[in-house]
């Protein structure tokens, strides 16, 4: 299928929508599995797979432990990449933009529906950070749910949500001889402008 400017959707967040339920419906395991780029302030890249938990026109949002590389490197400059590819569909998202933290209400509300382990690991877990061997590891993540085998498991101040609010969301739609199509909607003066980039 080509991707032309008369059949993509004049709105970048419903054209993410309808490419990322078509991504689920056809089975791919993690669709919502995204790469997240960024770079130190001195202009250092650096990139790894995080899981999207929620988007809207607001933005797309994912969660991590605020102490973590990633997180340094965006508190130090707030501009990221996100990217999206399918294989199966021949498909690619790529969004730019600028991050920041989300609400603290929202980190609490996601945290409180995650596994009982998957709390207790963002306790125990330094991200990013040097340890010494796996059982240093496990014995934090034991002692921690020794703590709060009784009760509920609070958020962590340094874990939660960022929200990346895009300047530009690019659709990639592939085909053979590598005449992709590119459709990039960018934000300019308040709006979203559709422009048509050669592969």
């Amino acid at each position: 299928m080509y991707l032309t400017e008369e059949n993509i959707n004049k709105n970048p967040f419903k054209q993410f929508e309808i490419w990322f339920e078509e991504a689920k419906k056809i089975g791919l395991k993690d669709p919502n599995a995204m790469n997240v780029a960024s770079a130190t302030k001195n202009g250092v890249p650096s990139s790894r797979m995080v899981l999207l938990k929620a988007y809207s026109e607001e933005g797309f949002i994912f969660y991590t432990n605020y102490t973590s590389r990633k997180s340094g490197e965006i508190f130090d400059n707030p501009i990221v990449a996100l990217n999206f590819f399918w294989d199966a569909l021949e498909r690619q998202i790529r969004i730019e933009g600028e991050i920041k933290k989300v609400e603290k209400e929202v980190s609490d509300a996601y945290f409180n529906s995650r596994s009982r382990l998957s709390q207790l690991g963002a306790h125990a877990s330094n991200q990013s950070q040097v340890i010494e061997n796996y059982e240093e590891l496990t014995n934090k993540l034991n002692s921690f749910d020794e703590q709060y085998k009784d009760a509920d498991i609070p958020r962590p101040d340094h874990w939660g949500g960022f929200i990346v609010i895009p300047s530009s969301i690019e659709f990639w739609q592939g085909h053979d001889g590598r005449l992709h199509d590119r459709l990039k909607f960018e934000k300019e003066n308040n709006n979203w402008v559709l422009k048509r980039l050669s592969p």
